[in-house]
């Protein structure tokens, strides 16, 4: 194999996943690319400084100019835009394939969502993005969560009541139970990360735990097993 020549820039093989390009890489890089590596930095910077971070010292971080960011944001607001979309709205189309696959038990279909769910989207992140995003504009929140009932919420629901009534109408009870699960994943997950030797250790235990506990509480409001 020809050994590449000295001072040339290692190939997308040779460079280790996850390194920074080097600035001669970044000169080289396609559109999307390089909007995609403002983004990715984007994320790590607000999530340390805050939203309230200048885009001068995100430029200076990537070895960018400024008037370079705005060739691919118009704005600050444009770029934040952009964070939270990719951080608040992203959904991966196997996770609704996990949840509808009706061969398997309800039960065992919600866990396996939450289990992949969490190994993408819970990291901090994207935790310390939420509480900046919130401080900033609480509408950026809302539409988080609209999003959550609408991609998360709603769906568990509907396969719950197709489990056990046949697809009843699903009750303002069903969804908040649903944003009940989501929450006490968070905090397992949040403690998993931050309080040592806590119940939650075993993250998938608890994820266990806490859907078993869901689909009996939901259950519970069928109209034929309600007190």
């Amino acid at each position: 194999m020809t050994e590449p020549l000295e001072g040339s820039p290692p190939s997308e093989a040779a460079r280790p996943p996850g390194a920074i390009p080097t600035k001669r890489d970044r000169n080289r890089l396609p559109h999307n690319e390089r909007e995609q590596m403002i983004v990715a930095e984007a994320i790590r910077f607000f999530s340390e400084v805050g939203f309230e971070g200048q885009t001068r010292l995100l430029a200076e971080r990537l070895g960018v100019t400024q008037p370079l960011l705005y060739r691919y944001f118009p704005d600050k607001s444009a770029l934040i835009e952009r964070v939270c979309l990719e951080i608040f709205e992203m959904w991966h189309a196997d996770w609704d394939g996990l949840l509808n696959d009706r061969c398997r038990p309800l039960e065992e279909r919600i866990i396996g969502l939450y289990r992949a769910y969490v190994r993408t989207t819970y990291s901090h992140e994207r935790a310390r993005l939420f509480l900046f995003a919130t401080l900033r504009d609480p509408v950026l929140a809302a539409r988080h969560l609209s999003h959550l009932r609408t991609t998360l919420f709603v769906p568990l629901c509907r396969e719950a009541r197709r489990e056990w009534d046949g697809g009843g109408a699903i009750s303002p009870r069903d969804i908040d139970l649903a944003a009940s699960l989501h929450g006490a994943v968070g905090y397992a997950v949040l403690c998993r990360k931050t309080l040592p030797d806590t119940a939650w250790d075993d993250l998938d235990s608890a994820i266990t735990t806490l859907v078993t506990t869901f689909v009996g509480a939901i259950r519970a409001g069928r109209p034929d097993t309600a007190a």
